[in-house]
C-alpha cells in the first residue's frame, strides 16, 4: 500500500511517515488517517480503498 500511495497517489515521504506513525498510534487504517489529516482527498481515499479491495 505504501508503494501505491507513493507512486500512484503521489504522497511525499513526510506525509507517509506521519500517516504511518499516527495509524499505528491509533490502531486505525492508514487510508482513513491520511484522509482525516487532509493528506489525501476523498477521491484519493476512494481510489485507495478500491485498489485495496482489488489487491486483497
Amino acid at each position: 500500500m505504501v508503494r501505491y500511495l507513493r507512486h500512484q497517489v503521489g504522497l511525499s515521504e513526510n506525509a507517509l511517515e506521519l500517516g504511518i506513525k499516527q495509524s499505528q498510534l491509533e490502531q486505525a487504517p492508514l487510508p482513513a488517517v491520511l484522509w482525516r489529516f487532509g493528506l489525501i482527498s476523498l477521491e484519493q481515499f476512494d481510489a485507495v480503498i478500491t485498489w485495496q479491495d482489488q489487491e486483497g
